[in-house]
């Protein structure tokens, strides 16, 4: 009896682990019952609960070729060997309407105005005592989008997956709470009642272009970030060109759903004890709130400026939306332009610097990846 229970998994289990466990029950906690980035935070959160179990193996190594490791050896390379990010890319671009950019491009200026918050944040970090491989991971959190973060820091700072992860997926899904003070702060409530206009019709030849001048354009400026640019746009293709609509249906139903479970699980399995519960952990996770906050203020700042200029009106709410949290900041900015003006209808015009917002993160991963990898 005593061999018997020194072999269970309950008499080898460290402190660490069973703070791990209660992570892991929080990370469930949030997802299911208070709603947030369910689609990911579940797999992270049971992946995190598994890998926390004493003796589990899932992530051991094969001790010789002739032996077999642990699941998550080999799932994992998916990760490692940068698959699962560029495919749910390519998933997303399949789900993605870029008419509301196309109709309005000068909603562009307000993605790419968000990703100071990328930059503002890496310089912090640096000074914080990072490395700069470790900064540029941890900014680019700012940009509020899971697999580019996933994706650079697999290339720049492994080791500082499981936070980063947590991290960004966490603060995309507080959007709703993170944003609206600093829109509130940044905007007078005469900005926020501004009305746009615009057409939202797009010709099927522009929506077809697009992703091609794109992903030539992305790719010659920063060859770096082509995986993501490139099956980004690809998967545009597939739901702009008319003639693929089965491609279409399994980018944006059974391939970004089976993708996201493994990455999910994947991601969550990395976070054991001995490697998340380290005095960094705390500050990447206030770097990655400072992150995101830095770029909402941002693109409002910027929207500001817009509202000033000449031709057809900018409400600044707009500009929160550069960040890449498709489409939930988009969300944020109609609901907090309806507070002022029940009447104000901003979601396809947040729609805009949404999607901007996607492309500017993974040029601004490309670029960090290009100068620091």
């Amino acid at each position: 009896m005593y061999e018997l229970f020194h072999s269970t998994g309950l008499a080898n289990m460290t402190w660490q682990q069973g703070a791990m466990l209660g992570v892991a029950l929080l990370l469930l906690y949030l997802a299911i019952v208070k709603g947030f980035e369910p689609l990911l935070l579940v797999p992270i959160g049971f992946g995190a609960l598994m890998a926390n179990l004493p003796l589990s193996g899932l992530m051991t190594p094969p001790a010789s070729e002739h032996e077999i490791g642990g699941l998550f050896h080999y799932l994992f390379y998916g990760v490692r060997l940068e698959i699962f990010p560029p495919l749910i890319f390519l998933g997303l671009g399949a789900m993605t309407d870029f008419g509301p950019l196309l109709s309005n491009p000068k909603t562009l200026f307000l993605g790419a105005a968000a990703q100071i918050g990328v930059f503002g944040t890496f310089l912090a970090a640096c000074w914080m005592g990072f490395t700069p491989q470790e900064a540029a991971s941890i900014g680019i959190i700012g940009g509020a989008d899971g697999p580019t973060s996933i994706y650079l820091t697999m290339k720049l700072a492994p080791h500082l997956l499981g936070p980063i992860a947590v991290s960004a997926y966490s603060y995309m899904a507080l959007v709703p709470l993170i944003q609206p003070p600093i829109m509130r702060l940044l905007t007078t409530e005469k900005e926020r009642k501004i009305r746009m206009q615009a057409d939202f019709i797009v010709p099927r030849s522009i929506r077809i272009i697009f992703p091609i001048a794109v992903t030539i354009v992305g790719a010659l400026l920063v060859p770096a970030a082509t995986s993501l640019i490139g099956l980004l746009m690809f998967g545009n293709l597939l739901r702009e060109c008319g003639t693929t609509e089965r491609l279409s249906n399994t980018a944006q139903n059974a391939l970004i759903n089976t993708v996201t479970i493994l990455l999910g699980l994947s991601v969550g399995v990395s976070m054991d004890g001995t490697s998340f519960l380290r005095p960094q952990t705390i500050k990447i996770l206030v770097l990655g709130c400072a992150a995101f906050a830095l770029s909402t203020a941002g693109g409002v700042l910027l929207g500001k400026l817009m509202a000033k200029l000449p031709g057809s009106p900018v409400n600044p709410l707009i500009g929160a939306a550069g960040v890449s949290a498709v489409p939930m900041a988009a969300r944020v900015a109609h609901n907090v332009a309806q507070e002022s003006d029940p009447h104000n209808y901003l979601l396809m015009y947040a729609m805009g610097p949404n999607v901007a917002g996607v492309i500017g993160t993974a040029l601004a991963a490309g670029a960090l990846l290009a100068l620091l990898g």
